[in-house]
């Protein structure tokens, strides 16, 4: 799959999807300090699943009715190691489909809502 890393989303966590076989982009390497509508455009330009810890991009799709890139993953827990976020998503792809969604990943439930088109 192809991601966009938000500049938030742990490198180790970059690291360890590109060896699992994924695209991974990362705002904190390519365009550090980059606003949130910004990260938005290039996911959706480059029709990327976006990572973040970041919820304010439900509200700027959803509410602001933004353009939704091909799929968002909100992680919305504190991880205890710099992997967790990339172990854990590699666990969630095997069980649902993140893209056309935006799911939000806490330390006890996962829940989806479809992204606009």
């Amino acid at each position: 799959m192809k991601f966009l890393a938000d500049e938030n989303f742990p490198i180790d966590s970059v690291i360890a999807l590109r060896n699992a076989g994924h695209d991974v982009d990362s705002i904190q390497k390519s365009a550090p300090g980059l606003q949130d509508i910004g990260v938005l455009e290039r996911a959706v330009s480059s029709n990327c699943i976006l990572l973040t810890f970041d919820r304010d991009f439900g509200d700027l799709i959803f509410n602001h009715q933004l353009p939704a890139p091909a799929g968002v993953v909100y992680f919305r827990f504190d991880p205890l190691l710099p992997n967790d976020p990339a172990e854990l998503l590699l666990q969630l792809m095997e069980k649902v489909d993140i893209a056309g969604n935006l799911t939000v990943v806490s330390t006890r439930s996962i829940r989806q809502r479809p992204l606009p088109k």
